[in-house]
Protein backbone atom coordinates (compact mmCIF):
# COMPACT_ATOMS: atom_id res chain seq x y z
CA UNK A 1 0.00 0.00 0.00
CA UNK A 2 2.64 2.27 0.81
CA UNK A 3 5.32 1.15 -1.22
CA UNK A 4 7.40 0.05 1.25
CA UNK A 5 9.36 -3.10 0.91
CA UNK A 6 10.17 -4.14 4.50
CA UNK A 7 8.38 -6.76 6.94
CA UNK A 8 6.07 -4.90 9.91
CA UNK A 9 8.81 -6.03 12.50
CA UNK A 10 11.33 -4.30 9.84
CA UNK A 11 9.13 -1.03 10.70
CA UNK A 12 8.39 -1.23 14.20
CA UNK A 13 12.35 -1.70 14.72
CA UNK A 14 13.22 1.58 12.49
CA UNK A 15 10.19 3.30 14.91
CA UNK A 16 11.70 2.67 17.70
CA UNK A 17 15.68 3.36 16.70
CA UNK A 18 14.72 7.01 15.71
CA UNK A 19 12.17 7.41 18.21
CA UNK A 20 15.16 6.63 20.82
CA UNK A 21 17.13 9.10 18.97
CA UNK A 22 14.70 11.82 18.59
CA UNK A 23 14.64 11.57 22.76
CA UNK A 24 17.91 11.69 23.21
CA UNK A 25 18.51 14.35 20.63
CA UNK A 26 15.63 16.37 22.73
CA UNK A 27 17.51 16.19 25.88
CA UNK A 28 21.33 17.11 24.80
CA UNK A 29 19.12 19.93 23.25
CA UNK A 30 17.91 21.32 26.34
CA UNK A 31 21.20 20.33 28.08
CA UNK A 32 22.42 22.60 25.87
CA UNK A 33 20.15 25.43 26.05
CA UNK A 34 20.82 25.39 30.09
CA UNK A 35 24.95 25.45 29.97
CA UNK A 36 25.19 27.42 26.97
CA UNK A 37 22.86 28.96 24.73
CA UNK A 38 25.03 27.76 21.61
CA UNK A 39 22.61 29.17 18.99
CA UNK A 40 24.66 27.07 15.94
CA UNK A 41 24.93 23.70 17.86
CA UNK A 42 20.66 24.16 19.03
CA UNK A 43 19.73 25.06 14.73
CA UNK A 44 22.53 21.34 13.89
CA UNK A 45 20.16 19.44 17.07
CA UNK A 46 17.40 20.60 15.44
CA UNK A 47 18.51 20.03 11.82
CA UNK A 48 19.58 16.19 12.40
CA UNK A 49 16.21 15.90 14.00
CA UNK A 50 14.18 17.26 11.33
CA UNK A 51 16.60 14.96 9.10
CA UNK A 52 15.83 11.96 11.18
CA UNK A 53 11.96 11.71 10.82
CA UNK A 54 12.47 12.74 7.15
CA UNK A 55 14.23 9.71 6.53
CA UNK A 56 11.84 7.79 8.00
CA UNK A 57 9.06 9.40 5.59
CA UNK A 58 11.32 8.97 2.32
CA UNK A 59 12.29 5.12 3.39
CA UNK A 60 8.73 4.23 4.66
CA UNK A 61 6.81 6.51 2.17
CA UNK A 62 7.53 5.54 -1.05
CA UNK A 63 5.59 7.61 -3.76
CA UNK A 64 6.67 5.69 -6.55
CA UNK A 65 5.26 5.69 -10.06
CA UNK A 66 1.78 4.57 -10.62
CA UNK A 67 1.13 1.68 -13.18
CA UNK A 68 0.31 3.55 -16.71
CA UNK A 69 -0.94 0.55 -17.65
CA UNK A 70 -3.71 -0.05 -14.87
CA UNK A 71 -6.82 1.15 -14.55
CA UNK A 72 -7.72 4.57 -13.25
CA UNK A 73 -10.78 3.31 -10.99
CA UNK A 74 -7.58 0.98 -9.29
CA UNK A 75 -7.21 0.78 -5.90
CA UNK A 76 -3.41 1.15 -6.99
CA UNK A 77 -4.14 4.06 -9.03
CA UNK A 78 -5.93 5.72 -6.64
CA UNK A 79 -4.30 5.58 -3.65
CA UNK A 80 -1.22 6.79 -5.53
CA UNK A 81 -2.66 9.70 -6.59
CA UNK A 82 -4.11 10.00 -2.68
CA UNK A 83 -0.95 10.13 -1.67
CA UNK A 84 0.67 12.70 -4.33
CA UNK A 85 -2.09 14.88 -3.42
CA UNK A 86 -1.58 14.78 0.09
CA UNK A 87 1.55 15.40 -0.02
CA UNK A 88 1.26 18.28 -1.80
CA UNK A 89 -1.05 19.39 1.03
CA UNK A 90 2.02 18.51 3.44
CA UNK A 91 3.97 20.53 1.46
CA UNK A 92 2.02 24.08 1.41
CA UNK A 93 1.15 23.76 5.38
CA UNK A 94 5.04 23.45 5.59
CA UNK A 95 5.26 27.18 4.32
CA UNK A 96 2.75 28.56 6.80
CA UNK A 97 4.70 27.31 9.79
CA UNK A 98 8.09 28.25 8.20
CA UNK A 99 6.48 31.85 7.76
CA UNK A 100 5.99 31.44 11.69
CA UNK A 101 9.35 30.43 12.40
CA UNK A 102 10.75 32.84 10.37
CA UNK A 103 8.55 35.68 11.95
CA UNK A 104 9.66 34.46 15.42
CA UNK A 105 13.23 35.18 14.51
CA UNK A 106 12.65 38.62 12.86
CA UNK A 107 10.86 39.65 15.48
CA UNK A 108 12.96 38.41 18.44
CA UNK A 109 16.69 38.10 17.10
CA UNK A 110 18.49 36.08 19.95
CA UNK A 111 15.46 36.85 22.30
CA UNK A 112 13.06 34.52 23.60
CA UNK A 113 9.52 34.46 25.73
CA UNK A 114 10.13 33.92 29.38
CA UNK A 115 8.85 30.33 29.11
CA UNK A 116 8.47 27.05 31.75
CA UNK A 117 11.56 25.19 30.31
CA UNK A 118 10.36 21.81 32.33
CA UNK A 119 6.74 22.30 30.64
CA UNK A 120 8.70 22.65 26.92
CA UNK A 121 10.79 19.54 27.61
CA UNK A 122 7.51 17.44 29.08
CA UNK A 123 5.03 18.20 26.07
CA UNK A 124 7.97 17.65 23.58
CA UNK A 125 8.68 14.43 25.46
CA UNK A 126 4.58 13.75 25.09
CA UNK A 127 4.78 14.45 21.45
CA UNK A 128 7.66 12.79 20.37
CA UNK A 129 6.13 9.58 22.33
CA UNK A 130 2.90 9.86 20.27
CA UNK A 131 4.42 9.51 16.91
CA UNK A 132 6.32 6.60 17.99
CA UNK A 133 2.57 4.95 18.90
CA UNK A 134 1.37 6.52 15.66
CA UNK A 135 3.83 4.78 13.69
CA UNK A 136 2.97 1.11 15.71
CA UNK A 137 -0.46 2.08 15.14
CA UNK A 138 -0.02 2.03 11.44
CA UNK A 139 2.49 -0.92 10.70
CA UNK A 140 -0.01 -3.16 13.22
CA UNK A 141 -2.80 -2.39 10.62
CA UNK A 142 -0.69 -3.47 7.46
CA UNK A 143 0.03 -6.40 9.75
CA UNK A 144 -3.44 -7.05 10.06
CA UNK A 145 -3.62 -6.63 13.77
CA UNK A 146 -6.82 -4.55 14.56
CA UNK A 147 -6.63 -4.49 18.34
CA UNK A 148 -2.81 -3.23 18.56
CA UNK A 149 -3.99 -0.63 16.14
CA UNK A 150 -6.60 0.27 18.32
CA UNK A 151 -4.15 0.12 21.44
CA UNK A 152 -1.68 2.11 19.78
CA UNK A 153 -3.91 4.86 18.34
CA UNK A 154 -5.84 5.82 21.58
CA UNK A 155 -2.33 5.82 23.35
CA UNK A 156 -1.58 8.84 20.21
CA UNK A 157 -5.14 9.71 20.80
CA UNK A 158 -4.53 10.83 24.47
CA UNK A 159 -1.08 11.83 24.32
CA UNK A 160 -2.17 14.39 21.79
CA UNK A 161 -4.83 15.28 24.06
CA UNK A 162 -2.22 15.48 26.95
CA UNK A 163 -0.21 17.64 24.70
CA UNK A 164 -3.07 20.42 23.58
CA UNK A 165 -3.94 20.55 27.55
CA UNK A 166 0.02 21.36 28.65
CA UNK A 167 0.87 23.97 25.73
CA UNK A 168 -2.94 25.51 25.73
CA UNK A 169 -4.12 24.46 29.19
CA UNK A 170 -0.88 24.90 31.37
CA UNK A 171 1.89 27.21 29.50
CA UNK A 172 -1.16 29.36 28.25
CA UNK A 173 -2.37 30.96 31.92
CA UNK A 174 1.42 30.29 33.56
CA UNK A 175 2.66 32.72 30.87
CA UNK A 176 3.76 35.77 32.13
CA UNK A 177 2.19 37.89 29.45
CA UNK A 178 -1.21 38.70 27.27
CA UNK A 179 -1.47 37.91 23.78
CA UNK A 180 -0.94 41.59 22.89
CA UNK A 181 2.01 42.95 25.33
CA UNK A 182 4.42 42.80 23.35
CA UNK A 183 6.40 40.61 19.98
CA UNK A 184 7.29 38.00 21.96
CA UNK A 185 4.21 37.37 23.49
CA UNK A 186 2.27 37.58 20.19
CA UNK A 187 4.27 35.25 18.55
CA UNK A 188 4.60 33.10 21.07
CA UNK A 189 0.54 32.79 21.03
CA UNK A 190 0.60 32.41 17.17
CA UNK A 191 2.85 29.81 17.06
CA UNK A 192 1.77 27.37 19.74
CA UNK A 193 -2.01 28.33 18.53
CA UNK A 194 -1.44 27.40 15.33
CA UNK A 195 0.36 24.14 16.27
CA UNK A 196 -1.86 22.98 18.60
CA UNK A 197 -5.18 24.15 16.00
CA UNK A 198 -2.74 21.36 13.62
CA UNK A 199 -2.47 18.94 16.39
CA UNK A 200 -6.48 19.09 18.20
CA UNK A 201 -7.27 18.40 13.93
CA UNK A 202 -4.91 15.36 14.00
CA UNK A 203 -6.78 14.12 17.49
CA UNK A 204 -10.14 14.01 15.24
CA UNK A 205 -8.55 12.46 12.08
CA UNK A 206 -7.11 10.02 14.48
CA UNK A 207 -10.27 9.57 16.22
CA UNK A 208 -12.19 8.76 12.80
CA UNK A 209 -9.61 6.05 11.56
CA UNK A 210 -9.59 4.57 15.07
CA UNK A 211 -13.94 4.19 14.67
CA UNK A 212 -13.23 2.69 11.39
CA UNK A 213 -10.44 0.19 12.20
CA UNK A 214 -12.65 -1.21 14.51
CA UNK A 215 -15.61 -1.09 12.13
CA UNK A 216 -13.48 -3.29 10.02
CA UNK A 217 -13.30 -0.48 7.29
CA UNK A 218 -9.66 -1.01 6.61
CA UNK A 219 -7.14 -4.04 5.95
CA UNK A 220 -3.62 -4.72 5.53
CA UNK A 221 -4.29 -4.20 1.61
CA UNK A 222 -6.23 -0.81 1.97
CA UNK A 223 -5.12 1.51 4.79
CA UNK A 224 -4.42 4.43 3.00
CA UNK A 225 -6.21 6.92 5.68
CA UNK A 226 -3.85 5.09 8.10
CA UNK A 227 -0.92 6.33 6.37
CA UNK A 228 -2.42 9.79 5.90
CA UNK A 229 -3.34 10.29 9.63
CA UNK A 230 0.16 8.76 10.66
CA UNK A 231 1.86 11.08 7.90
CA UNK A 232 0.01 14.15 9.39
CA UNK A 233 0.77 13.35 12.91
CA UNK A 234 4.65 12.85 11.99
CA UNK A 235 3.98 16.40 10.13
CA UNK A 236 3.05 17.74 13.04
CA UNK A 237 5.78 16.34 15.25
CA UNK A 238 8.30 17.65 12.42
CA UNK A 239 6.89 21.39 12.93
CA UNK A 240 7.44 21.42 16.82
CA UNK A 241 10.89 19.79 16.59
CA UNK A 242 11.96 23.48 15.17
CA UNK A 243 8.95 24.98 17.55
CA UNK A 244 10.26 24.31 20.28
CA UNK A 245 14.21 25.50 20.22
CA UNK A 246 12.93 27.96 19.22
CA UNK A 247 10.53 29.29 21.35
CA UNK A 248 11.67 27.49 24.92
CA UNK A 249 15.95 27.40 23.74
CA UNK A 250 17.61 30.01 21.46
CA UNK A 251 18.36 33.22 22.47
CA UNK A 252 18.04 35.32 25.88
CA UNK A 253 14.74 35.41 27.77
CA UNK A 254 13.27 39.10 27.24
Amino acid sequence: MSGNHNNPSDQLNQGLVIFILLGFLTFVEYMIAIWNQNLLLLSVVATIKAGLVLYYYMHIYKLGNIDEGGSHHSLAWKTTTNRLGFWLFILSDAFLFAGLLTTRFNLLGLTRPHLDQQLGLIVTAVLLISSFFMNRAETQMKAGDTKGFALSTIITLVLGIGFVAGVVGVEWQEAPFGVADSAASGVFFMMTGMHAFHVLTGVIFLGIILRNGMKGVYSAENCWPVEAATVYWHFVDVVWIFFYPALYLIGIMA
